[in-house]
């Protein structure tokens, strides 16, 4: 007789697809907690120029402007903006947590240099050689210091949240 795996007891089993079933979900819910969180401190702490347009608003806007003909409104500008945030910080935060699959415990370090790593790898490189932020050195140190500030409280907050969850999984 076969026995029905319900969807608790898929969570909680340390079989392969378990743990990667289990560390996806973790490190995906852990990044959108850090995404939110790092979205919070940048509303205190200054990233770009006030009249400088965000990476996510140009992206969102590019494509606005290939499907309906118009860029997106001045209004809609912050949620557009959370649009590219979300997913990315998801994404980011499942890959991180297949990862870490197999290595059980809170590592609070192991977040910050995924938060640091995540900052140098987007703003630092590949969206200035895509044009679509200036290249660090037109950027005020402040600015990048907030920066990365706001990447390592997000890499921090999606370690902790992935930490909480899976144990939470495996009791």
């Amino acid at each position: 007789m076969k026995k029905q795996m319900s969807m608790s007891n898929l969570l909680s089993s340390n079989s392969y697809m378990s743990k990667t079933g289990r560390s996806l979900i973790t490190g995906f819910v852990g990044g959108l907690a850090g995404t939110a969180v790092k979205s919070l401190i940048e509303q205190f702490l200054p990233v770009r120029k006030v009249e400088q347009r965000s990476a996510q608003i140009k992206i969102v806007d590019d494509l606005s402007t290939k499907i309906t003909g118009t860029p997106i409104s001045t209004h809609n500008e912050a949620i557009a903006e959370q649009l590219v945030n979300l997913p990315v910080g998801g994404s980011l935060g499942a890959a991180y947590g297949y990862g870490k699959k197999d290595r059980l415990g809170l590592r609070p370090m192991d977040g910050v240099i995924f938060g640091a790593t995540t900052w140098a790898s987007t703003h630092e490189t590949s969206l200035p050689i895509l044009g679509l932020e200036p290249k660090p050195t037109d950027v005020p140190l402040r600015m990048q210091m907030n920066e990365l500030f706001a990447h390592v409280a997000f890499g921090l907050t999606t370690e902790l949240v992935r930490h909480y969850l899976e144990k939470q999984f495996r009791e």
